[in-house]
Formats: structure tokens, C-alpha cells, sequence
């Protein structure tokens, strides 16, 4: 019976779909190793201030949204996805050890970002071979399956991380050391994949003029940047149940549990996808998003924020599965890396922006402001994806 059920439910992905989830999972637990401990090594070990750590990672984010576009383009252009995938998983995971090699704020700002570089690298060209890896029905389970890797490396890299530093007592060195591992763990998983044949006469069609998308593409665009102009990072999420009173002990484990539940709802939500179209789960996904950011403008019970930001890994989850196989649909299969690489770059420069604005009102205007903000763009996308954006498409390839 479990068997059967098993094999229904996570019937048309492939092995290559697998391995990439693996690499995901892999890249997050490098990644989020380094969440909890990464400002703590800025301000405690090496002296900086905090306008050095919204620098650092100011332009580490910004690399990697910028660098996504190019490199999926890249792809298109050589179409090749496993090189440059690999060569971005190699130098993400060779950068972390030089962070805790480093002695000034200078040398951290270049190892990440070289880490983000090579996560830049590799984003688009991988999201191309996972949707390359299995037919058009069953797309949204295969990214629904790598959100789970991505999302649960994300709940297991901060919980290693208060295992080695808070309870065992690592030196904070070590533990940007031992984030090479689960990196060139992703790496081999990559190796293993194997890039399907492409039909080479795509290479001379491929140009850098973005034109060649589809209308529909674009009106996807703008849906995702109007939202994503109100989509900040999570720091201030954090930095507001953190104000509410809530421990940083306590903190670490509510982001973990937000990724948890964002892993768990991923698959569900990518298969759904597939059923009902993307549309409607993505719709779920603005609406989550909605929920949350009210609840942090109008609530001081600190209790209902702490549940507010776990229920947002719902958000997290189905906006990550939906969202890039949405994009996915609108693209002839020698543009894929392309469409999906400037869908990743947009929905990181809009929330690039978000972040710039909701910092700018939380130290001018309130802490409220910031939500209320995002509440109202969020609205606005809702709104917009309603009327613009088709559900199912033709002809999807």
C-alpha cells in the first residue's frame, strides 16, 4: 500500500531530479552553517559596525541577483547547464573556509563575494537541467522536490551550527572551515547528473536581446517585481520578534523551523502545481505573504509573531516551488536558463529595493511601517496576477 502510494506521489521525476534536490540540500546546509555566527565574526571578532555588515551583505546579495541573469544567459548561449553549474558549486563551497581564514572586514567582503558569485553561477543552469530532467506535467515536482532540499538545508545549517558553537563550543573559526564539506558535497552531486543532448543549431538563435521572450513572460516579470518591491529581506522579521522580546537562542530555532515548514510544504505544493496550474498557488503563496506582514504590523503578542514567521515558510516553500517552474512554462526549452535566470535576478533586485525602502522606514519612520508597506504591495501583486497572468499554457515546453 505505502509502496503504491510512494510511487504515485512521487511518480515522473528522475534520478537527475534527486541529485539536484541532494545538491540543494547539500549548498543550504554550507550556506545557513553560517547564518547564526556570520555577523557575531564581524562585530565581535573583527571589530566592524553594523553599516559593514549591510555593506558586505549588501553587495554579496546584489552579486548573486545580477550574476543569475548572466550566467543563465550564458547557458543559453553555449547551451551547456552542468559546466558552469559545477564551476559555480565548486567556488561557493571553496569561498567559505577564506571567511575564517580572514583577518579584516576587507577579506570577508571578498571571500563572500566570491562565494556569491559561484551561487549565481550556478543557480540558473542548475533550475534549467531540473526542468530539463523531467516532462512538463510533473516540472513543478521536481522543483518542489529541490525546494525541499533547499528549505530543509536551510532548517539543518543553523541547528549544526548551534550544536558546534553554542553547545559543543567550536571556535568560530572552525565551523566556516568544516562548511566546505556539505559544499563539495553538493558539487559531487552535480557530477553525477547528466545533461541531456541538446539540438545544437539553438546556439546561433540564442542572442543577448531579451526580446525573444513571450508577452506573457513579461507580464510575469512585472507581477513578480511589483510584489517583490514589497517583499524585504527576512532580517526584519527577525529583527522584530527580536524586539518583541524573544531570545537569540530562541530566534535561531523560530528561522529554522520557518525553513522546516517551508521544506515540508514544498513538494506538495510543486505537485499541486502540476494539477491545478501555478497560478493558484502562487496566488496562495501572496496571500500567506499578506497574512504574515499584517500580523507583524498589528500584533505586540510576541507568541503570535513567532507563529506568524513559522507559518511564513508556507510562503517560502510554495513561492519557491511555483514561482521558477511558472517561469519555467513561459520559455522555449533554449531559452529556459535564460527565463529563469532573469526571473531569479528580478525577484532578487526587487527585494534588493524592498530592503533598501523597509530600511529606510524603519529608521525614519516605525517599525510598523516596514509591514504595512509590504502588506500593500502584496495586495497590489495579488491583485495584478489576477488580471495579467494566464493559469495554464499552451504548448508548454
Amino acid at each position: 500500500m505505502f509502496k503504491s502510494f510512494f510511487e504515485k506521489y512521487f511518480s515522473g521525476l528522475t534520478k537527475n531530479s534527486i541529485l539536484l534536490a541532494f545538491a540543494s540540500l547539500f549548498s543550504d546546509i554550507s550556506t545557513e552553517m553560517l547564518y547564526p555566527i556570520l555577523p557575531v565574526y564581524l562585530t565581535q571578532y573583527l571589530k566592524a559596525n553594523g553599516s559593514i555588515v549591510g555593506i558586505i551583505e549588501g553587495i554579496a546579495q546584489a552579486t548573486q541577483n545580477i550574476i543569475q541573469g548572466f550566467s543563465g544567459w550564458l547557458s543559453d548561449k553555449l547551451q551547456q547547464r552542468k559546466p558552469i553549474a559545477l564551476v559555480g558549486y565548486f567556488l561557493s563551497a571553496v569561498s567559505k573556509p577564506f571567511i575564517g581564514l580572514a583577518d579584516t572586514w576587507q577579506m570577508v567582503l571578498a571571500a563572500r563575494f566570491s562565494d556569491r558569485v559561484g551561487a549565481g553561477s550556478r543557480s540558473a543552469p542548475r533550475d534549467a537541467l531540473l526542468a530539463e530532467s523531467v516532462e512538463p506535467q510533473h516540472r513543478g515536482r521536481a522543483f518542489g522536490l529541490e525546494g525541499i532540499g533547499d528549505n530543509l538545508g536551510a532548517f539543518l545549517g543553523p541547528l549544526i551550527t548551534v550544536l558546534l558553537f553554542f553547545l559543543l563550543r567550536f571556535d568560530i573559526h572552525i565551523i566556516f572551515y568544516l562548511a566546505i564539506i556539505p559544499g563539495l558535497l553538493a558539487f559531487l552531486m552535480v557530477t553525477l547528473v547528466r545533461e541531456k543532448r541538446v539540438n545544437v543549431t539553438a546556439k546561433s538563435k540564442v542572442s543577448f536581446h531579451m526580446n525573444q521572450f513571450p508577452k506573457t513572460y513579461w507580464k510575469y516579470l512585472f507581477v513578480t517585481c511589483l510584489f517583490g518591491i514589497g517583499n524585504s529581506s527576512n532580517a526584519f522579521l527577525i529583527l522584530e520578534i527580536r524586539e518583541k522580546g524573544l531570545s537569540l537562542y530562541n530566534t535561531v530555532f523560530v528561522y529554522a523551523f520557518y525553513n522546516l515548514v517551508a521544506a515540508v510544504v514544498s513538494y506538495p505544493a510543486g505537485s499541486l502545481s502540476d494539477k491545478f496550474g501555478r497560478k493558484p498557488l502562487l496566488l496562495t503563496s501572496f496571500f500567506v505573504f499578506l497574512i504574515t506582514y499584517l500580523g507583524f504590523a498589528f500584533s505586540s503578542d510576541i507568541l503570535l509573531t513567532g507563529f506568524l514567521f513559522v507559518f511564513y515558510g508556507l510562503f517560502q516553500g510554495i513561492f519557491r516551488a511555483s514561482g521558477k517552474s511558472y517561469a519555467a512554462d513561459f520559455v522555449p526549452s533554449h531559452f529556459r536558463a535564460s527565463g529563469i535566470g532573469w526571473y531569479s535576478t528580478a525577484v532578487g533586485l526587487s527585494g534588493l529595493v524592498a530592503s533598501i525602502i523597509a530600511g529606510a522606514l524603519w529608521d525614519k519612520v516605525s517599525h510598523t511601517s516596514v509591514f504595512v508597506y509590504g502588506s500593500v504591495l502584496s495586495l497590489s501583486g495579488i491583485i495584478f496576477l489576477m488580471i495579467l497572468v494566464p493559469n495554464n499554457l499552451k504548448n508548454v515546453n
